[in-house]
């Protein structure tokens, strides 16, 4: 990797990427991995082993290599484009935010899900990845750009970045409240786009941004 494509790639965005995949090989190779995936991943706020820092420390762990790659994919892809857009502070903040307010999300919803019969799975199956604050990223792209045409990989078909938006919302509402496809967090998935829906709106009555 030389040079000149490391400075195409803004300094928050760069960081993110770094530190994402520093976790995943300290998780995945060294023999204390497991306590680190144990204290930071997101759990149930019935179960003991939750802390509420987890709701930031989640989204930099990722359970495998597919996993961290396509978020880190699409952190590069639409976040180089949206840290120029909003400076790095305000992305920054944007991100995080999307992150956590995708761990409040999932929080409540796993909750409910103990209370009324989830039984033990419930309490400790860990909530990690970035892909509740890359789903806020995407609904930024999505409203800043909502007539760029993205690239669908599967299928591999043209569609303008706001139904790419509405599609992936959908889709995520659909398994979330169905229960298909099971071992993924698709609250945290609907609470990332919701909480940068709502920041990019506050931003936007302030008249920090426009579109």
């Amino acid at each position: 990797m030389n040079n000149r494509y490391l400075s195409s790639t803004p300094p928050v965005v760069l960081n993110l990427i770094i530190i994402n995949a520093l976790m995943l090989l300290v998780t995945e190779l060294l023999p204390f991995g497991n306590g680190i995936m144990g204290k930071l991943a997101l759990f149930n706020p019935a179960s003991p082993l939750f802390h509420s820092y987890q709701v930031v420390t989640y989204m930099f762990l990722h359970g495998n290599f597919s996993h961290l790659f396509f978020n880190m994919f699409a952190l590069w892809m639409f976040g180089r484009s949206l840290e120029y857009e909003l400076g790095s502070k305000r992305f920054l903040t944007y991100y995080m935010v999307c992150g956590v307010g995708a761990g409040l999300l999932q929080l409540l919803v796993g909750w409910l899900e103990w209370r009324y019969g989830g039984g033990m799975a419930a309490l400790v199956t860990p909530t990690v990845g970035a892909s509740g604050a890359v789903f806020g990223l995407l609904l930024a792209f999505g409203v800043l750009h909502p007539n760029a045409v993205i690239m669908l990989m599967i299928p591999p078909i043209p569609m303008k970045a706001k139904w790419f938006v509405v599609v992936y919302g959908v889709i995520e509402l659909f398994f979330g409240v169905s229960g298909r496809m099971d071992g993924v967090a698709h609250f945290a998935h609907l609470g990332g786009m919701l909480w940068g829906f709502l920041l990019l709106y506050y931003w936007k009555k302030r008249g920090a941004i426009r579109y």
